[in-house]
């Protein structure tokens, strides 16, 4: 089906703050490749030093406040427009910007995406973590959403997050809301002061909008404010998977997703990247000019550290449930334990001497033992002793390596493929199992824009900017399980940049209204 016009005129018009919240030079490169020193300090109003003073001083801002200047420049709006924002360079800590528009009647909160270091550390903390009853509280405790919905969510915790995303969000909620004054107190922070009874926004809409990182943060600020703020929803443009898919399909009422054709940033997760691996060592295993023995190194390290974060996860998950006296026998048994290991462990190294003694006299026989056996064992036991551990520690060595450099040796010696047994741990997107880590998905309702033709063929003398403007794109609403898994394309980084996504709906519009006006009945 067609997405609805209305969210798409609304998430069109919306865009232009998402884009402006990249106030770096990160958008003008995209831009502007050629010129964009010049066009990045134009919008950071280094050439206009006398109008300082009139812009709005931001947390974290430069000594000339240039990034209140570059939002305010991109989206054209007046310096007392924008009332509050941050430019943060801290981990977990999100760019954001408050925006009132009284000719619209709506406060907007423009939050950024992926533009610093520290922003690629909070996109990298992609590991679950579990959803407390505060981050759901715009589902939980609101009156606006169906009972259903809200008994589905209650009956079914513990749910999941974005680990890093969580956090961010947690964090622009305090800045943003803060605590109540008091246990009665209505008041909380700057939203309240904007829009609490009798104030000068009172009954404006609220949109929070973000691309990329910015728009899962966003979605995860809307599930805190939703039961505060009715009227608010959220566009996330090109988010991250964020949450489990309860609460995912809880919130469609109020957040919507717009995925531009196969940017990779809306399928990118722990599960699709180990899925994504995995096809890539199946692929390469079956090709017969590809280096066997380095793919199955490849299987083999990938296995282990495989091996080695589920049983971390399941410690994990048991420590959970282990406290006080429980974790106090765990501990005795194992000092217990430990102990008893300690006292045999004379013994066990006399028994393991007098074995390998054994095996190696009776492999190896006069060879290993030059001077006899009764010798061996009486005048020359300790040279003997040395020669034979050498040797039968250059013999496991030597078999050891034939087996590490010779994949077709491991099938000789043993009956398991590394390769099968790496693919056997990857999570199933299909069919999950038990000891897979929570799937996460796009938040919201799913709008997903693609293109709807190719470009037609052309000669050499046609411009690329002609070919960009034949291009026609439809939006349509998709179901989020189709993007659990990366899709690798030529266009799947090029699809990310926000500039693409907003042209895209700009062009649907147009067509649109163009379609509306052959349509409407020629009055005489």
């Amino acid at each position: 089906m067609e997405a609805p016009e209305m969210k798409i005129r609304e998430a069109e018009a919306l865009h232009k703050f998402a884009e402006a919240a990249y106030t770096g030079p990160l958008l003008d490169v995209g831009r502007n490749p050629f010129v964009f020193p010049c066009a990045w300090l134009y919008r950071q109003g280094i050439l206009s030093p006398w109008t300082r003073n009139r812009r709005p001083v931001l947390d974290g801002d430069n000594w000339w406040r240039g990034h209140a200047a570059a939002f305010l420049k991109y989206v054209n709006l007046p310096p007392e427009a924008l009332r509050h924002g941050r430019v943060s360079q801290v981990k977990c800590e999100a760019a954001y910007f408050i925006v009132v528009l009284h000719q619209l009647q709506s406060v907007v909160i423009a939050i950024r995406g992926t533009e610093t270091p520290e922003d690629l550390i909070t996109d990298g903390l992609c590991k679950e973590c579990t959803l407390s009853v505060d981050d759901l509280a715009g589902l939980i405790n609101c009156n606006y959403i169906h009972s259903n919905i809200k008994k589905n969510v209650t009956s079914s915790f513990p749910h999941y997050g974005h680990s890093g995303i969580v956090e961010a969000a947690r964090e622009l909620f305090m800045q943003i809301e803060g605590n109540p004054e008091g246990p009665d107190s209505e008041s909380y922070g700057l939203l309240s002061k904007l829009l609490g009874f009798g104030c000068e926004c009172f009954g404006y809409n609220v949109r929070i909008v973000g691309h990329s990182l910015g728009g899962a943060i966003a979605a995860l600020l809307g599930l805190q404010l939703y039961n505060r703020y009715p009227n608010l929803h959220v566009y996330s443009y090109g988010p991250l998977p964020c949450l489990d898919l309860v609460v995912a399909n809880a919130c469609s009422e109020f957040v919507t997703s717009i995925i531009f054709g196969n940017e990779f940033s809306s399928r990118l997760s722990i599960g699709s990247i180990m899925r994504l691996r995995a096809a890539a060592i199946t692929s390469l295993s079956q090709d017969p000019k590809a280096d066997s023995a380095m793919i199955f190194k490849l299987a083999h390290r990938f296995l282990d550290v495989s091996k080695y974060q589920r049983n971390k996860s399941k410690a994990e998950d048991e420590s959970e449930y282990h406290s006080g006296a429980i974790q106090e026998d765990l501990n005795h048994q194992i000092r217990r334990s430990q102990c008893e290991t300690d006292n045999k462990a004379g013994s066990i190294e006399q028994e393991v001497q007098a074995i390998r003694k054994d095996l190696v006299t009776a492999d190896y026989g006069e060879y290993m033992n030059p001077f006899g056996s009764e010798d061996c064992l009486n005048n020359e036991h300790e040279q003997c002793s040395l020669w034979s551990d050498t040797r039968a520690r250059d013999h496991i060595i030597e078999i050891d390596n034939a087996e590490f450099t010779n994949p077709f040796a491991i099938d000789a010696h043993s009956n398991h493929d590394p390769v099968s047994q790496f693919i056997d741990t990857v999570p199933n997107s299909e069919n999950p199992s038990a000891d897979d880590p929570p799937e996460l998905y796009l938040p919201g309702f799913v709008i997903h824009v693609v293109l709807e033709k190719k470009r037609p063929q052309t000669d050499l003398k046609t411009s690329w900017r002609m070919l960009e403007r034949g291009k026609c794109y439809r939006a349509y609403i998709a179901n989020r399980e189709s993007f659990k898994d990366i899709i690798v394309s030529p266009s799947m980084f090029l699809d990310h940049l926000p500039w693409r996504c907003h042209d895209a709906l700009q062009k649907i519009l147009k067509a649109q209204t163009a379609k509306d006006q052959v349509t409407e009945p020629h009055i005489i």
